[in-house]
């Protein structure tokens, strides 16, 4: 039996706390995952796992272990990137998730520059613009944007945008252009569900608050992004979400001299566990990335 993929397989099990689900992300059959447990506790002479109707949660021997073995693997992790230098580049695999419309706008043009330089490593990507759970899924660092639901999460504030009023010039054309944010009560808006109605705009001293109204609420900003384009309306998204468009002169800001809430990029680590370098590297490049958006 191999000590590390033993160690790296019963961890995989208490992540995810079934033998089926830690089988389906090693790409193993449950029955292997099974057998390598057993011959682990046969190895240290001890019960790792209570099995019970609600699934399975590790011993106190189990949870120490776990413990211990995560640290091993990450130092061992650590101890192979650092023997191989660092212009030998990262290996192995990296699970990330991104919001959908971020990732295929900013994250996914740029993979070809991050894998070139580590030639060894193969990338898996899950797009949802839900916050997922990251250890039943397996996933390394998560690109969340906005303020975090769990404030005891493990995270790194990559970048900040700031947010606009956007629209099309032609729905600008047809409905006229708001000169104040009171003014957006007669304008269509294109709501994303995840995002408040009211919104707060602030001019030195003066704070409006303003509720949008709008007949197309979407629920996901790939949605939010087609409506606006399709002159349906206008909408307050993060600058990033159409930097392409504002550039282009496809869509433009209103409302200029008014300011709303920034919003925050951060790279969220699953709890419990040490960023793995190819986490933390991957962040920083990231981080690069959006510094000269």
């Amino acid at each position: 039996m191999d000590r590390f993929q033993a160690m790296a397989t019963f961890i995989r099990v208490v992540d995810t706390g079934s033998f089926s689900a830690a089988a389906r992300q090693l790409n193993i059959g449950q029955p292997a995952v099974s057998k390598i447990v057993a011959q682990l506790e046969a190895r240290l002479h001890t019960s790792l796992l209570t099995r019970s109707t609600h699934g399975l949660t590790p011993t106190e021997a189990g949870q120490r272990f776990y413990e211990r073995a995560r640290l091993a693997l990450q130092e061992a992790d650590e101890a192979e990137l650092a023997a191989r230098g660092a212009g030998k580049g990262l290996s192995g695999k990296l699970r990330i998730s991104a919001a959908t419309t971020f990732a295929r706008l900013h994250v996914i043009p740029q993979l070809p520059r991050f894998l070139g330089e580590h030639p060894e490593l193969d990338v898996d990507v899950i797009l949802d613009d839900r916050v997922i759970d990251l250890i039943a899924e397996g996933v390394d660092v998560s690109l969340r944007m906005g303020n975090l639901p769990d404030s005891t999460a493990v995270a790194r504030k990559l970048a900040t945008s700031p947010r606009s009023v956007i629209a099309t010039p032609d729905y600008l054309a047809s409905k006229g252009e708001p000169s104040t944010p009171a003014e957006l009560a007669e304008h269509d808006a294109v709501l994303y569900n995840p995002q408040p109605s009211l919104w707060s705009f602030t001019r030195e001293d003066a704070v409006i608050p303003i509720s949008l109204r709008g007949r197309i609420r979407v629920s996901a900003a790939e949605g939010q992004r087609a409506a606006v384009l399709s002159h349906m309306g206008l909408c307050i998204a993060s600058d990033w979400m159409f930097a392409g468009e504002l550039k282009s002169g496809a869509v433009r800001k209103v409302l200029t001299a008014w300011q709303l809430p920034s919003i925050d990029l951060w790279a969220v680590f699953p709890n419990g566990r040490l960023a793995s370098a190819k986490a933390r590297q991957f962040a920083g490049f990231v981080e690069t990335i959006m510094a000269k958006k």
